[in-house]
Formats: C-alpha cells, sequence, structure tokens
C-alpha cells in the first residue's frame, strides 16, 4: 500500500486538511511528510482511554456522561464539517477520553485515505462496518449526517453496551444499515429518557435529510440530556455568501491548510505545509447596460410608419400621379359602360399603437463601510439583489463592507444585482502565549482575535487560582478568525475529595489519612436521635455524610469527587451502631 502512489497522495492531501483543524475535541495533527520512502503524521499524544475500551469496561454508561461525550464528539466534527472535511470512520475506537472527562476525535484523514483502497468482499468501499451509514454502504459519497450517523450508532453502544446490528459477515452487517430498523434502544435499557431515544433514532434514520440538520444542532440537542461541564460550548457559525443564484455564485472554498510547529528528523524547527488551492469560483458579470430595449422600440416604431405612409399614397391617388410620370399614362384604366356603382369611401386601417412603459431607473446606494445586514437590507428596499463576496482584510473589522462592483451613483433597473465584498477580518492569528496571565486578560486578548474562549478549570499547587494554566491549540500556532481555543485556568491550590461517602468508617479513615493535603479528620457518630427514620436505611458505621470546615467554625457540605482546599480539617458524619 506504501507503493500505491494514488493513496500516497490522498494521505499526504487529507492529512494535510487533518492539519488545519484546531478543536479543544479533536487531536492535533502537527507534520506530515516522507522519511527514506515511508510516508509518517505526527500526532498530538492525548493521555487517555478510548471511548471502545471505556464501553467494554463500563456500559451501560449514565445517561449525562454518554451524551457529555457525544456531544464534544459532535463539536469536534462540526468544526470538521465547516473546513470542507468528512471524517467517514467516526467510532469509539477513534474517541479518546481523558481523565477529566474530554472527548477527542483522532484519525482525522487516515481512515479515509484507507478506505478508499479497502474493499469489502462486495467491492463496496466500508468504513468500519458497524458504524457505517446506508449511505456508505451502497457506495454513495459520505456526508456530514454519515458522521452523525456513526455517532448515533456509538451512542447508542454506549447507553446499551450492544451495537443494534450484527451478523455473520460484513455485507450482512452492512445491509442491515441499509434496509433493516434498529432496536429500540429503551429495550435494553429501561433508564434512557424517551426523549433520547427518539433523539438516537433520528441519528440513525436511513435518509440523512432526516437526521439532525448539523453536528452543531445535534451537540446542542445532546447538552439537555447532559449535565457536564466540560468544554462543549458551541462555536459561533460563520456566514456564508449571500447570492441570488448559487450555481452562478459559489460558496467560497475551505480553509487552507496552516503551517504547524514541528520536529523534523533532523532536529525542531518550523515545517511549511503546502497549501491547496481552492476550486475554481464563477466569476459572476452583472447585467450589460446596453439599451437593447429602446433599439427594439424605434425599430417597430419606423415599421409601423412605413406601412401607414404606403397605406395614404395608395387611398389618396398620389400613386397616379406617380405612375403616369413614370410611365407616361395615367395609373387608372378609363371606364366603359358599366352599371353605375355607389361611390365608397375607403378608410385605411391603422395598427395599434404599442405603449411601453419605461422601466424605474434606480440610483446605488453607497455601501462601503457598513455592515454586511445594514447593505443587505438597502439594497433589498431598493429592489436590487445583494451579491455577497468575503475576503479578508487586516484593517476592516470582519463583516464590514470593504468595496463594491457598481460606483454608488450608478443608474440601474429593479433586479438588478449589486455586488459587494465583505471583510473577514485577519486571514491568519498567531495564537500567544497566555500561560500566567489572569483569565480576563487572556479572556479579552483572545476575543479581540476573533477567537472563541472556552474556559476550562483545574487545581494547582503552582499557579494562583484565576491564572491560566495551559492553553489549546499551543502557543505560536496559526489559526483562523472564528477558531475555538481552550484555557485551562487555576482553581488554587486544592485537591479532589475521595469517593469515601457510602463506604466503612474503618475503609474510609484509612483512605482520607493516607491522601496527602487533609489536616485533620473528625468522626461524628449519628444515633436514631440525629438521623429518625433515616436510621435504619444506613449499615452500623457506614459513612452517610461528609463536610469541611470553611474559616474557623462553619462546616460547608461536600460530595465524593468535590474540590476542597489543600490542608482542609473533614468531619465525617457515621451512622451509630444503635
Amino acid at each position: 500500500m506504501v507503493s500505491d502512489a494514488d493513496f500516497l497522495a490522498r494521505f499526504r492531501h487529507e492529512a494535510l486538511a487533518a492539519a488545519n483543524l484546531a478543536h479543544p475535541n479533536i487531536v492535533d495533527v502537527f507534520d506530515v511528510g516522507q522519511f527514506d520512502g515511508t510516508p509518517y503524521i505526527v500526532m498530538e499524544y492525548v493521555e487517555g482511554i478510548d471511548l471502545k475500551a471505556l464501553i467494554k469496561r463500563s456500559a451501560p454508561l449514565p445517561m449525562t456522561q454518554a451524551c457529555a461525550i457525544a456531544a464534544q464528539v459532535a463539536l469536534g466534527l462540526e468544526a470538521a464539517h465547516r473546513a470542507g472535511m468528512v471524517h467517514r470512520d467516526i467510532k469509539p475506537q477513534n474517541v479518546i477520553v481523558t481523565a477529566d472527562g474530554t472527548a477527542r476525535i483522532t484519525d482525522f484523514g487516515i481512515a479515509k485515505s484507507t478506505l478508499s483502497t479497502a474493499l469489502t468482499e462486495t467491492g463496496i468501499t466500508f468504513g468500519t462496518v458497524d458504524y457505517i451509514a446506508p449511505e456508505q454502504a451502497q457506495g454513495k459519497p459520505a456526508l456530514p449526517q454519515s458522521d452523525i450517523y456513526a455517532l448515533g450508532i456509538s451512542l447508542y453502544e454506549m447507553l446499551t453496551g450492544r451495537l443494534p446490528f450484527s451478523g455473520d459477515s460484513a455485507v450482512a452487517v452492512a445491509m442491515q444499515h441499509v434496509t433493516a430498523a434498529p432496536p429500540p434502544p429503551r429495550q435494553f435499557n429501561r433508564n434512557l429518557s424517551p426523549q433520547l431515544e427518539a433523539l438516537i433514532l433520528q441519528c440513525l434514520a436511513k435518509d440523512p435529510a432526516q437526521r439532525p440538520s448539523s453536528a452543531r444542532e445535534l451537540a446542542r440537542q445532546l447538552r439537555a440530556f447532559s449535565s457536564d461541564t466540560s468544554p462543549v460550548s458551541l462555536p459561533p457559525v460563520e456566514q456564508q455568501p449571500t447570492v441570488a443564484n448559487p450555481d452562478v455564485f459559489p460558496r467560497p472554498a475551505s480553509p487552507l491548510p496552516l503551517p504547524r510547529p514541528v520536529n523534523t528528523p533532523n532536529g525542531p524547527g518550523t515545517a511549511k505545509i503546502p497549501t491547496m488551492p481552492p476550486p475554481r469560483s464563477v466569476t459572476a458579470r452583472p447585467p450589460r447596460q446596453g439599451s437593447a430595449g429602446c433599439g427594439t422600440f424605434l425599430i417597430g416604431m419606423l415599421i409601423l410608419a412605413s406601412v401607414l405612409t404606403l397605406m395614404f399614397i395608395f387611398a389618396t391617388g398620389i400613386a397616379d400621379t406617380f405612375f403616369a410620370g413614370l410611365f407616361g399614362g395615367s395609373s387608372r384604366p378609363v371606364p366603359t359602360a358599366a352599371p353605375p356603382v355607389a361611390e365608397a369611401t375607403l378608410t385605411p386601417t391603422v395598427a395599434p399603437t404599442t405603449t411601453v412603459t419605461p422601466q424605474p431607473t434606480i440610483l446605488v446606494p453607497p455601501l462601503v463601510s457598513q455592515s454586511e445586514s445594514v447593505a443587505v437590507a438597502t439594497l433589498s428596499q431598493l429592489q436590487l439583489v445583494p451579491v455577497v463576496q468575503q475576503t479578508n482584510s487586516e484593517t476592516i473589522a470582519r463583516g464590514f463592507v470593504i468595496s463594491q462592483e457598481l460606483a454608488p451613483g450608478t443608474v440601474v433597473s429593479a433586479g438588478a444585482l449589486v455586488t459587494f465584498t465583505v471583510s473577514l477580518g485577519p486571514s491568519t492569528v498567531a495564537l500567544p502565549d497566555w500561560r500566567n496571565f489572569a483569565l480576563g486578560v487572556a479572556r479579552s486578548q483572545a476575543e479581540s482575535l476573533g477567537l472563541v474562549v472556552e474556559v476550562l478549570e483545574e487545581p494547582s499547587s503552582t499557579v494562583d487560582a484565576g491564572f491560566v494554566i495551559r492553553q489549546s491549540p499551543s502557543p505560536g500556532l496559526v489559526v483562523q478568525p472564528g477558531a475555538s481555543i481552550a484555557l485551562v485556568v487555576s482553581i488554587g491550590d486544592q485537591i479532589r475529595f475521595p469517593a469515601v461517602i457510602g463506604l466503612d468508617r474503618a475503609a474510609a479513615e484509612n483512605l482520607l489519612r493516607a491522601l496527602d493535603g487533609i489536616d485533620e479528620l473528625t468522626i461524628d457518630e449519628q444515633g436514631r436521635d440525629r438521623l429518625g427514620d433515616q436510621f435504619d436505611q444506613f449499615r452500623p458505621g457506614e459513612v452517610i455524610s461528609a463536610a469541611v470546615f470553611v474559616g474557623s467554625d462553619s462546616l460547608q457540605p461536600i460530595q465524593n469527587g468535590d474540590f476542597i482546599p489543600r490542608g482542609s480539617r473533614i468531619v465525617l458524619g457515621v451512622r451509630a451502631s444503635e
């Protein structure tokens, strides 16, 4: 396969495209190339567990956890789809879940290239057949909705511990994806809500048009079932050109790959990733400002005048004089004896005159420096058709008009196309280093560069609370305006309270006394007089509550997994023997 030139070309093309993706829920691609004839790709190392292993170990997962993971995967897919990429091999094996619950998609482009040469026994190109969308199983091109289908299968598996379709061969499973209805997931997990089941089955619709309209929309719906606080904020949707006819005025090409810092075989450095030219756009031409309508009108009037003149000549006898002078006699024969006839008056028939209604003229308004929405509204009110083009500008703010093709004051008719260009802001952004910056300062600077900021929190013994510990993507990487960045912010020197509530007293004491960061532990035995009717619901010696001292004498209840300050004093509530 390594010697297959077609495969190598696709490998490089798709890996370069993947390198352009910068999103907290996508594993970064740093470099792609060849060494001694062997193609390689350099990817970010992410410490965690792949989702397939998590499913095998813990499925069915809690609904909130499964939906939080799926929502993050959907947001990563949304970023890829907006960049013009379809993963085509979404499956739990290609999702890494870190210790803090962050989901990261991997193998962008690589699975896609491999699929182009890996055929099943029937000759149909498949991804992993357990997660393949019906349109892919039928040999049709993969769509963004194909990734949504595969994510729906993965969510089904997370919540039920099984796949909806199985068979004796890959072809048998693929045909079920095409023709068979999936068993309702609540058949295997009665704890699922009917609303979540309906969303999963919508993702598994055979018709791509019946699935959620986008990965962004799917993420929004999944958030309703998740209480997760991991970084799954929705990125803004970039505006596309507004056109009168999409066949004449195509959408702009996907963003080009951007250079990233890499380690080359000869040492650290910066490898420039070659860019891929976008498809050629068809240039829109405004209507010709000629006078064809006026010329047609004048020709018609001349023909009508000629016809009327000839009728007048023959009706008045002028033709006699003309022909007599030409041939030496009258053009009329001398009448012989004939019965008298009544004299008739010849009335010429005149064709009706066509009245042409002149088209109203409109002056093109000035659009430069206006916002795109104001420019579109102004032209629409004047019965003109706005055609929006977009380009980067280092001086004009994003969303404002840079130039217009027809100068202000140009006379046009109603329905004319008026093309103007809107700024996309700076073409690229080199990420500053915000480590050890206060969150407010870092967020303000990032948003001024057109970036979308997502904030994560974690304890730190070296970075003060409210200051940035690290960021993703890393400082120095080049991204486009509108890209999402994650700022990990310190919550101070804190530790996570272990899961001791529900344990026996002895086991809880041993666990807490061995933990570095708890200065004092007090046991509060609670009898029937304090617990009342709840007394018999607990085992003798069972830890039923926990609290931490805040200040000198104020107690604050805590739960398993909460963060507490290092050096805290803990009180455990334990059921007394009797």
